[in-house]
């Protein structure tokens, strides 16, 4: 158990990071209103939940590939940089450009446009990940999934700087933390709840029929959090205890329902590691594949539905609507996925 993360739960993990990715389009279809009302109300919404799912699950790999991977503070910037990068790069730039034609040449609206006449302050605001922090609330136009990164890219600073640093030089973390604002650190913990996972399971072993029907409860548990779905309730608490009257709340006011949803995914995480799931090994190359996917289709999905809401007219709910838009957003994650890992190898070097 050294590594800590043998080959079954690393696949599970991966499939956990293709199912979290589908179900942020499925959230944003109903967002960005695809769906027909009657499928609003019907289709469960579990974009919030995948999130906290993608942060659990980037603090338990950050801390595997610190300890395993990336022995010096320089290797874990390099790999950090080229993963975020390499990706952030490209869609920065379409989504500034298609923006910007769609305003010039189809004269449409477009949420952010402001941000379109200084793109010279904008896109360098953007890569240093700025947009949550403190008092600020923006994302890039056409890419509402980047506030995540804002609160991601953070974090692994603050990680870097207390795992890697040593001494007075530790300091740097405390600067990093002020730096951040009181929504990162809202949010803080269900990111460091992953690093704490990893850093637990590599000592603990949970029997194996005890893991899989913790992991079966965690579902159903899962399932009557969907069902009763309290979280507008806690949004209403934690903004009423909010402490900061002049700091909006923004992508941070859910963090009650936030937690309760980390303590899920943790759970499932944690019995999943020892639950011996090895059947999966079967379906490994698919799995890896499509995983491979997952920060590409995340980050670009909402550039192509703003793309054809912009272009075309379409009726709410057609099914074929839903499936080609379906397609043609797994398309585009396919076209730049090559794209993306070539420039994280380069990137790297």
């Amino acid at each position: 158990m050294k590594a800590g993360l043998d080959k079954p739960f690393s696949l599970y993990l991966d499939l956990v990071r293709i199912l979290a990715a589908c179900a942020v389009v499925m959230a944003h279809f109903g967002y960005f209103r695809i769906f027909d009302d009657y499928q609003i109300a019907h289709v469960a919404d579990l974009g919030r939940e995948a999130v906290i799912a993608f942060f659990v699950l980037s603090g338990f790999v950050i801390a595997y590939s610190a300890e395993q991977r990336n022995p010096s503070l320089g290797d874990y910037v390099r790999a950090r940089c080229a993963r975020l990068y390499s990706v952030v790069l490209p869609m920065l730039a379409l989504a500034f450009g298609l923006a910007a034609l769609a305003i010039k040449l189809l004269h449409l609206p477009v949420n952010g446009a402001y941000q379109l006449h200084k793109p010279w302050l904008y896109i360098p605001f953007h890569l240093l990940f700025l947009g949550e922090l403190w008092s600020f609330v923006e994302v890039p136009p056409w890419l509402v999934p980047y506030w995540s990164l804002n609160y991601e890219a953070w974090y692994y600073v603050l990680f870097g700087a207390m795992h890697y640093l040593k001494g007075h030089r530790r300091l740097l973390g405390l600067a990093v933390l002020a730096l951040m604002g009181p929504r990162l650190w809202l949010l803080l913990p269900l990111w460091l709840s992953g690093v704490f996972l990893y850093r637990w399971q590599k000592t603990q072993v949970i029997p194996r029929g005890i893991a899989r029907a913790g992991w079966a409860v965690t579902l159903l548990l899962a399932a009557l959090w969907t069902w009763y779905d309290p979280e507008q309730r806690l949004r209403l608490v934690a903004r009423a205890a909010w402490p900061f009257p002049g700091i909006r709340m923004g992508s941070a006011d859910r963090v009650l329902s936030d937690y309760l949803v980390a303590i899920l995914v943790l759970a499932n995480f944690a019995c999943a590691r020892h639950a011996g799931f090895t059947r999966l090994l079967g379906a490994a190359r698919t799995i890896r594949f499509v995983s491979a996917h997952t920060f590409t289709l995340y980050l670009s999905h909402s550039l192509v539905i703003c793309a054809c809401q912009a272009l075309l007219t379409f009726r709410r709910g057609d099914p074929a609507v839903l499936l080609g838009l379906a397609l043609a957003i797994a398309a585009t994650a396919a076209v730049l996925q090559p794209l993306t890992d070539a420039l994280q190898r380069r990137l790297r070097k």
